[in-house]
């Protein structure tokens, strides 16, 4: 096992654990926005960790090079969405959960 193999492990495992706690965040929390906030942070995080291990396992070729072209993608659209999201549902009356109210 080398330096390379070493890196990717690192990288997939992070981006594994930022999924789970993004999963986590969308069961637990109370309302719509921390759902929302939850998922699009980590979401976005365990891509870029798992598309830079990706790169790193495929070393530089032109995969690679499409896999740096999707993480940047990636970087830009899912805030992006989060964010019309998020603003689509203030929009249509939802509001934020506040301490001492029950769950949505």
């Amino acid at each position: 096992m080398n330096v390379t193999d070493i890196l990717f492990i690192l990288f997939m495992v992070g981006g594994l654990f930022f999924f789970t706690t993004a999963t986590v965040g969308l069961l637990r929390f109370p309302d719509f926005f921390s759902r929302l906030h939850a998922t699009g942070k980590g979401d976005t995080l365990a891509v870029l960790l798992s598309l830079i291990g990706l790169g790193i396992y495929e070393g530089f070729s032109l995969t690679s090079l499409k896999i740096i072209f999707i993480a940047v993608f990636m970087f830009l659209a899912q805030p992006t969405a989060t964010h019309a999201i998020s603003r689509a549902g203030f929009r249509s009356g939802l509001k934020p959960w506040l301490k001492g109210e029950g769950k949505s």
